[in-house]
């Protein structure tokens, strides 16, 4: 009788402990991974854009001051460690490729670029795959955060460490291209 009320007093606050931290653990690396796949579609979106400004540039040289922009805020991107600035700046990012895109209202020619409109076509695919990236990650940043906050897991949390994720907020002004 006093081993089974030792076993419930000291190690069932283990076992639960343990559970508790592996849930916060799977969680963790629930955000990473999702955070990964973000990643991948800007990567992505990021080696198409040399590819769209040279092929703008060869139809519209005087569209420099967008072209430049565009260069600058790959940089930018590539020097940003914290994810809001991060996120802003890619905001900035797709809607200057935005830009880019509808420049094909004013030059026919380059409507008309089979390379052009392939271009076209992966960046609406990569802003597609992002949304859902982004809400994949904001989903599982939610979850991590709530655990973090809830009662019993709180307690585990702050003895292990674990610290709250930031979400990737989108701009208001963040649409997939035309």
């Amino acid at each position: 009788m006093l081993l089974m009320l030792a076993i419930v007093v000291f190690v069932a606050p283990f076992v639960v402990g343990v559970l508790l931290f592996n849930r916060l653990v799977a969680d963790h690396n629930q955000v990473r991974a999702a955070w990964a796949d973000i990643d991948v579609q800007l990567t992505r979106r990021h080696d198409l854009t040399p590819q769209l400004v040279s092929t703008v540039k060869a139809y519209a040289d005087h569209e420099r001051t967008t072209l430049t922009l565009v260069a600058e805020l790959r940089t930018r991107i590539d020097a940003a460690a914290a994810l809001p600035e991060r996120a802003r700046l890619e905001d900035e990012l797709a809607s200057q490729i935005d830009r880019l895109l509808a420049l094909q209202e004013r030059y026919p020619e380059l409507k008309a670029s089979d390379n052009f409109l392939q271009l076209q076509r992966d960046l609406v695919a990569i802003e597609d795959h992002l949304q859902y990236a982004r809400r994949f990650y904001n989903g599982a940043v939610r979850q991590l955060n709530t655990r973090i906050e809830q009662f019993p897991d709180i307690v585990v949390a702050r003895l292990a460490g674990f610290q709250p994720a930031e979400f990737f907020e989108a701009g208001a002004q963040q649409e997939a291209p035309r």
